[in-house]
């Protein structure tokens, strides 16, 4: 599989209730849930020490943006680290509720739908080379996409003017569009978003948003890993079928409310095809073109995995009970209405459905099944507890994640982004780093060595030891440079009157006035020990 930047965002949806009945607004959950929650945060927006993003998005809905990942397993643990990020700002919120004396619950799922019919996303990113047109990337992608949910949808329990009934797609039923740039309204199956964060001759962003946001690993695995197959197979002029639908968007919600998978729907050249059919037919395009190259481990993974999966939805869809999102909902929803009785419209019934989704682990039906043992997974929980602090160590991410890391550990003030780090120092550069695949630079590490360096000369300063005793330090033939960086830099105890506090400075007016803040740029000339003495 080639190598690319993979991204996903989840938005999380949010309540506070006490005994059923809701305790506090959005708005208000939120500010508990983000407010003295991120230490040094002024906002609801903030950079990790993963490199990920945690935000406050629309609707006051909290959203994780994975950092930049070049590994799709990479991809799913980094996604898993966001609930348990989330989980732990919700456990911090709730203190903070009893020190108000409010009692209530905060509630976080890892849905796309709320009981108002709201819908919220689980946008994917890709990044893509400029050299494909978008045209084509949609063409080749948006039948694809349309009929995926077979094996990527996380299910819900649906009230529509006929009754409940069950659907594979929580998405489905709000996408309005093929293509467009809106995300909160006219949603469509691929957005024309194009923020690649690199080099924009060179790549473009695929920004997807179609998609559920999954419980399962696997299906997570499997949504992005097979895109990606997708996409090399675009890339490199091996896939020329087209499946162009009808009516994508009819189709989509047409697939959604069939669980059965014999639901048809009509391509342009006037054809009918299932969703299980129209997936098999890109498998099998996937299968040889994975055989003519000289595929790597993660290639022959997802296309072995892509294979049982249409293989089992073809046979008997229950058979992935432990893989996908929609069997694994609809087998646990089936087996506790037969138990208790109970009919699809039950509300007992969708709650179910909603707390398969709660990302605490004691309360949620998804973590209840892991910790039996009743789901695949693709990673383990220690390794997902890392990556809460960790970022990925082979793309931009590490870069942005060690910068953060330091600036904390030493009380640096700091801005950073997508594509820049920098320290609240007007004499500091901004430092940009548009190569995502770049997980070292040196510039970020002379950084940190000459912040330590002028920490040392203040500590030295502080402790009364003169220039003198500077001659010995390890950056000794760049001491007078240094010594004069911090003289000029506002040190908080400079050689200028430092050393000798006593002795008033005989400097230049120059070198008085920058050292009273009078002066905002460094003086053309160096103290002289025989003015300071």
């Amino acid at each position: 599989m080639k190598r690319r930047i993979f991204g996903l965002e989840n938005e999380y949806g949010l309540t506070c209730t006490l005994n059923g009945q809701r305790r506090l607004s959005p708005d208000n959950v939120a500010r508990y849930l983000f407010e003295k929650v991120i230490p040094g945060a002024r906002n609801a927006n903030v950079f990790l020490e993963n490199g990920a993003r945690l935000y406050l998005d629309t609707g006051f809905h909290p959203e994780y943006a994975t950092p930049e990942c070049d590994d799709i397993a990479d991809l799913v643990i980094h996604d898993k680290a966001g609930e348990r990020i989330v989980e732990d700002l919700l456990h911090q919120a709730e203190k903070r509720l009893r020190e108000d004396g409010i009692s209530g619950n905060i509630l976080l799922f890892k849905n796309n739908t709320d009981s108002a019919g709201n819908s919220y996303g689980c946008h994917e990113n890709y990044l893509v080379s400029r050299d494909v047109s978008f045209q084509r990337l949609a063409e080749g992608l948006i039948p694809f996409f349309v009929t995926r949910q077979i094996f990527a949808g996380a299910g819900k329990v649906l009230q529509t003017p006929r009754g409940f009934h069950y659907c594979l797609s929580q998405r489905a039923q709000h996408i309005c569009q093929e293509i467009s740039g809106a995300t909160t309204s006219s949603r469509s199956i691929i957005n024309t978003r194009d923020e690649p964060h690199a080099d924009a001759e060179k790549y473009r962003r695929l920004h997807v948003i179609v998609g559920d946001s999954n419980m399962s690993e696997v299906a997570t695995y499997l949504k992005v890993g097979t895109t990606a197959l997708i996409l090399d197979m675009i890339e490199d002029g091996f896939f020329d079928r087209d499946y162009s639908l009808q009516s994508p968007v009819q189709a989509i919600r047409d697939i959604s409310h069939d669980p059965t998978l014999r639901e048809t729907v009509r391509l342009k050249d006037g054809r009918t095809i299932t969703p299980l059919q129209l997936q098999t037919e890109y498998l099998e395009h996937a299968t040889r073109y994975v055989q003519s190259i000289d595929a790597d481990p993660v290639t022959k993974d997802v296309l072995g995995r892509w294979t049982r999966v249409i293989e089992a939805l073809h046979t008997d869809p229950m058979e992935l009970h432990r893989e996908v999102d929609w069997v694994i909902k609809k087998r646990i929803i089936e087996s506790f209405m037969e138990k208790h009785r109970l009919s699809w419209r039950d509300p007992k019934v969708s709650l179910m459905d909603l707390q398969y989704h709660d990302i605490r682990p004691h309360k949620g039906v998804y973590f209840q099944l892991v910790k039996h043992d009743m789901v695949d997974r693709i990673t383990s929980d220690d390794i997902i507890d890392r990556a809460k602090h960790i970022p990925p160590q082979t793309t931009r991410a590490r870069l942005r994640g060690e910068f953060i890391r330091q600036a904390n550990l030493k009380g640096k003030d700091y801005r950073v982004d997508w594509v820049y780090l920098k320290l609240n120092d007007p004499e500091r550069e901004t430092i940009l780093c548009k190569d995502p695949f770049q997980s070292h630079d040196e510039r970020v590490e002379r950084l940190w060595v000459h912040s330590d360096t002028l920490e040392g000369i203040a500590a030295k300063q502080d402790a009364g030891i003169g220039e003198e005793a500077l001659a010995d330090h390890p950056a000794k033939r760049d001491t007078r440079q240094a010594v004069s960086y911090a003289v000029f830099h506002g040190s908080s105890s400079n050689i200028c009157g430092g050393v000798l506090k006593s002795r008033e400075c005989t400097c230049s007016a120059e070198h008085t006035a920058y050292r009273n803040g009078i002066l905002r740029t460094t003086p053309r000339t160096r103290p002289s020990p025989s003015h300071c003495p």
